[in-house]
């Protein structure tokens, strides 16, 4: 399974971030994933001009191009760090 994240990835500025969020959902379940950053960052104003580039692969994937997005290996999409977290709590690993 595949995590793409901001440029943060799963160690983002706090307990709130979405990407950390995330991942941190995903290793409480048990999971192993492989994190894929992704450029882009809204609120940096030297990203906004090649955010959509840099993102068109996430916008491809979930019909946005904000992160995190969790692509399983069935090829199943989840994005929102709420709804990955939601995920992984009602799919943990197997051990």
């Amino acid at each position: 399974m595949i995590l793409y994240t901001c440029g943060s990835k799963t160690s983002g500025p706090g307990a709130l971030h979405p990407c950390a969020k995330a991942g941190k959902a995903l290793d409480a379940a048990g999971h192993e994933y492989e994190i894929k950053a992704v450029g882009g960052y809204r609120m940096l104003p030297w990203t906004w001009r090649t955010r959509a580039a840099d993102r068109a692969e996430i916008k491809r994937l979930s019909g946005t191009n904000e992160v995190p997005v969790l692509v399983l290996d069935d090829g199943e999409v989840v994005s929102d760090s709420a709804e990955i977290a939601r995920w992984a709590k009602e799919h943990p690993a197997r051990p």
